[in-house]
């Protein structure tokens, strides 16, 4: 069972219909998000992606997409909205994480994010972040929610976080999920880019970089949702080994941080109680109600 917020109808409307509004200009008394697209022969999604992002009317968007030289229909999808888009290529890159880097490194934004080619964005989810933004300055990265969709836009699962904490990035695993996560653009310039050597986990692995980082706060934003798609195509359904294996590495290096004198799995069942114990002084009873039906399910 979805939140009874997350209107099902409008959400599948706002991935495939054009809601643009023409006539709105840029402000800058908003921050500058900056947004980058991978891409690489997602054509089949890659229009709801970009409406994801464009429909939002946000008034001060930077968008660039990067195109690993397509060879089905991604192109002319692009060039459909290309007069939206701040900057657009399409041509050999070096995988997906050197063409967000090479995104990010065009990024003006005050925040910047990323968005795969095949996931998105709820409606009103900048404006959500833009808010927290400009009310929490002490704060380096903004995070949500995620809803698992599946190739028809439909929901199946959802899945609530809960205020940061960085070891449980080692114990418990991703506290922070990529479709609705923005850091501020000073932490590229800080702490570096994504690591171009994983595949599948330079997500985890910079979130943790950041989230390891001194003097980073992180702030979760309780009605922030981001949407990620399972599908056959997908990477989480074709190397799940590679992300398997690059999850381990990291979790290592990051581990050596940590000055933990109780066993592993103690720490991972603290973890776990402490999300409970978060659900339960909010009084999500539902929420709880709903992860436990999903494990018993599996």
């Amino acid at each position: 069972m979805l939140p009874n917020y997350f209107n099902i109808p409008y959400f599948k409307k706002f991935l495939t219909q054009s809601q643009i509004n023409e006539n709105s200009d840029a402000n800058s008394k908003y921050p500058k998000i900056t947004v980058v697209t991978p891409s690489y022969n997602q054509a089949i999604y890659l229009e709801r992606t970009i409406l994801s992002i464009l429909n939002q009317n946000y008034p001060n968007l930077e968008y660039i997409i990067m195109d690993g030289g397509s060879t089905d229909d991604s192109v002319e999808v692009i060039k459909k909205y290309e007069k939206y888009i701040t900057y657009w290529e399409s041509g050999k890159d070096g995988g997906q994480a050197a063409a967000i880097n090479k995104g990010f490194k065009m990024a003006t934004g005050d925040l910047v994010t990323f968005q795969n080619s095949d996931d998105v964005f709820v409606h009103g989810a900048f404006e959500l972040v833009a808010k927290s933004y400009l009310s929490n300055p002490e704060n380096s990265f903004f995070y949500g929610n995620v809803v698992m969709i599946d190739e028809h836009d439909e929901p199946f699962e959802y899945i609530k976080t809960i205020p940061f904490w960085s070891p449980a990035l080692i114990y418990d695993g991703m506290q922070c999920h990529n479709q609705c996560y923005f850091f501020k653009k000073e932490l590229l310039q800080k702490f570096g880019y994504l690591n171009e050597s994983y595949r599948f986990c330079f997500d985890y692995e910079i979130m943790s970089r950041y989230g390891f980082g001194e003097n980073v706060k992180g702030k979760l934003i309780e009605n922030l949702w981001g949407a990620f798609r399972i599908h056959s195509a997908s990477k989480s359904s074709n190397i799940s080994q590679v992300g398997l294996r690059e999850h381990q590495t990291i979790k290592e290096i990051y581990q050596s941080k940590l000055k933990s004198f109780l066993p592993e799995k103690l720490n991972y069942y603290y973890c776990r109680i402490r999300k409970v114990l978060y659900f339960i002084l909010k009084g999500d009873f539902e929420y709880i109600r709903y992860r436990k039906n999903i494990v018993m399910v599996k």
